[in-house]
């Protein structure tokens, strides 16, 4: 499972061109999802994103406030492109979780994530639509985290650290 985690100032969903979901300050998440992900996955990821320190704190510290610290909102958004291969120049997505799957494996997240956080300050777009998304970038700050261990992970000493 992976997620790209963004800062934003706000950020809006999009279908048919009306909105369907927006946030203010807070995260835009855009969530991937692989073939062999499990609950295990899922639980990593939703603690990153809530614990993850990417904000100012009330005294004005640079990282060292979490989007669960500042009472923040979040605005998630099913991306299976996330898990593209490039075979010369074309994609392919066979490592994405299939999207029959994917779906029921996205909505036990976004239930996850709610009975984790506030669920009213979760907010998502509508999975498996053609969407648009506007993005308010705070920083900008992004990042990327990857639940299986893989040679490009940006995150240390898994076990010990939040």
């Amino acid at each position: 499972m992976k997620a790209l985690i963004q800062r934003v100032s706000k950020a809006s969903v999009s279908v048919d061109g009306e909105v369907i979901s927006s946030i203010g300050t807070g995260l835009c998440v855009l969530i991937g999802i692989k073939r062999d992900d499990g609950v295990a996955d899922m639980k990593y990821i939703i603690r990153k994103i809530l614990n993850a320190k990417i904000f100012e704190d009330d005294k004005g510290k640079k990282w060292n406030a979490s989007v669960k610290d500042k009472k923040y909102e979040i605005l998630c958004i099913s991306q299976f492109t996330l898990y593209y291969v490039l075979k010369g120049n074309k994609l392919s997505f066979h490592r994405a979780m299939p999207a029959q799957e994917s779906e029921i494996f996205y909505m036990n997240f976004i239930t996850e994530l709610r009975e984790q956080y506030v669920p009213e300050l979760i907010k998502d777009g509508k999975f498996g639509a053609k969407m648009e998304v506007s993005i308010q970038n705070s920083g900008p700050v992004t990042l990327e985290i990857v639940s299986q261990k893989t040679s490009d992970s940006n995150v240390e000493n898994e076990e010990t650290s939040d």
